[in-house]
């Protein structure tokens, strides 16, 4: 009995190295999977304000509804503005990981001049509608409107503060591995509320349009 306690508490010990030596995973994934978790959090409260807009857009109490509103050249400057933002992100994270910062800065300042250039036809469409007396009180669609299109507007608003606090971390501490990471976050950040975008232009402004 005693030498098969002595074969046991042998391999215990040396099954104890082999681990504890495969550690921790990669800081990368980790962050990685972190804000996937966030987006996929997101994209559900965003799930949930399309079905409401998609079961109110109809009770406009006798107030002005979506094709009486809506302006699609409108939301067709605002949809080129946030896709070409897109894109130059995307050039902006290439250029980081080739250590191109000069390129990097560019896209970074393009991605924000855009971003900001949606953000302010938003707020205009926002002031155009409540001087007409067409505000989030007026109906239950209009309420849900101003609710599903502002939540974005406040992404958008977030993501261009995060893009000037990523900038100047940049210019001061250079492409050190965790501002890389930070930067593919804001990237999947970005793109995301595109997509969001999309199908928002697609229920409110196409839809409401016929």
């Amino acid at each position: 009995m005693s030498a098969q306690a002595d074969v046991i508490e042998l391999a215990a010990r040396q099954a104890r190295p082999a681990a504890s030596g495969a550690g921790p995973a990669p800081v990368r994934i980790i962050v990685g999977y972190g804000f996937w978790i966030f987006l996929l959090s997101d994209i559900i409260l965003f799930s949930a304000l399309f079905a409401t807009y998609a079961v109110l857009r109809g009770e406009t109490a006798g107030g002005p509804s979506a094709h009486e509103l809506f302006e699609l050249r409108h939301a067709g400057i605002e949809t080129l503005a946030l896709l070409l933002s897109s894109y130059t992100c995307g050039l902006g994270v290439l250029a980081m990981e080739q250590r191109r910062m000069s390129a990097f800065n560019l896209c970074c300042a393009l991605t924000f001049l855009l971003g900001a250039t949606f953000l302010s036809l938003e707020v205009s469409e926002f002031a155009g509608l409540l001087a007409r007396g067409a505000g989030p009180s007026r109906s239950a669609f209009l309420s849900a409107f101003f609710s599903l299109v502002g939540l974005h507007g406040a992404h958008v608003t977030v993501g261009l503060l995060w893009l000037v606090f990523l900038m100047a971390q940049t210019a001061r501490r250079g492409p050190l591995d965790f501002v890389r990471r930070r930067t593919l976050c804001f990237s999947l950040f970005w793109h995301a509320l595109d997509i969001i975008w999309v199908a928002l232009l697609t229920l409110v402004y196409l839809m409401g349009a016929r």
